[in-house]
């Protein structure tokens, strides 16, 4: 395929919700499906290993020192993904053999924090395997932050692939004029939004971006019906009692550089959603408009950004 073409799928699915093995399993398969089918980029939603915390909003989550919400939140740290061991190593090689780049939302419990705290984070392996950026989530959204700890700049980068330039940011985040800013300012043209799934999320937010950077954007949305809670998920009954039959209902879309929908937002249908796009489209669409270019004015507006990687100890010798 020729380098201004970009063949993508968006990997509209559901988790094996809090089983993060399972899950690595099922995102493999998704993998292999796309490779199979000649794509070389693939999206998967928001916090997919081990699952968006849906227990939050219909178990009075909020309830202080509650030892339901606590033995909750212990299994869904003891399901969330630890690269330092090694848990994306199989995504890694999959990428590597297949050739195929991958954008990955992921629950992340990382040692450099002290390994007891999570993020949701969004993971960028290239197609060589190789783990080129994590993103955690800058700002947690409403119930989300009791269980998810705020991130930092360190991930907020773009990749090369192709003639693209990827960057990504998780759900609500991309809602953060500066968030964007900060991706516009690398030369993003392509930008992937991942959402934990919902049209109400998507429709909306997918093409605004797309017509104020003059850029592709991508949004992927998983899947989570009721029927999706697996029988061993602590407190089930409990989780279940208020539990509408569809918390995520999709709404994966692609949006073009002059925001009319490639792919208008998919409902309750699982599995790949394939699209080939072209590079041109970018170029014809900042003629007139370029958010950090010639429709800028650097000398009244600035954005400076950190992108150090936070920590609550600095070690020295």
């Amino acid at each position: 395929m020729p380098n201004h073409l970009l063949k993508v799928a968006l990997a509209q699915i559901s988790p094996v919700w809090l089983d993060k093995t399972k899950t690595l399993q099922k995102v493999a398969l998704s993998i292999e499906e796309a490779a199979s089918k000649g794509c070389e980029l693939i999206i998967f939603g928001e916090g997919l290993i081990p699952g968006y915390p849906w227990w939050l909003s219909i178990t009075h989550a909020s309830d202080w020192d509650n030892k339901i919400q606590k033995q909750i939140h212990a299994h869904y740290l003891r399901n969330a993904v630890s690269i330092e061991s090694g848990d994306l190593k199989t995504s890694c090689e999959l990428a590597k053999k297949y050739q195929i780049a991958i954008y990955l939302g992921i629950i992340e419990r990382p040692i450099d924090r002290g390994g007891h705290s999570i993020y949701c984070s969004l993971v960028y392996i290239d197609t060589s395997g190789e783990i080129k950026s994590v993103h955690r989530k800058l700002q947690p959204t409403y119930d989300e932050r009791l269980t998810w700890a705020p991130g930092d700049g360190n991930g907020l980068q773009v990749h090369a692939l192709k003639e693209f330039t990827i960057g990504g940011l998780n759900c609500w985040e991309n809602w953060m004029p500066l968030a964007r800013t900060a991706l516009y300012g690398l030369g993003e043209n392509l930008h992937i939004a991942v959402w934990p799934g919902a049209v109400r999320n998507t429709e909306n937010i997918t093409r605004m971006i797309a017509q104020e950077s003059r850029s592709f954007v991508i949004s992927v949305s998983s899947l989570m019906r009721k029927s999706d809670f697996p029988a061993d998920t602590p407190h089930l009954d409990v989780i279940l009692n208020d539990c509408p039959e569809t918390l995520g209902n999709g709404g994966s879309c692609i949006a073009g550089p002059d925001g009319n929908w490639i792919l208008a937002p998919v409902a309750d249908k699982e599995g790949l959603l394939i699209e080939t796009l072209d590079f041109n489209r970018v170029l014809e669409e900042r003629q007139n408009f370029d958010a950090v270019g010639h429709y800028s004015r650097p000398d009244v507006l600035q954005l400076n950004v950190n992108r150090e990687r936070q920590g609550s100890v600095k070690y020295e010798g």
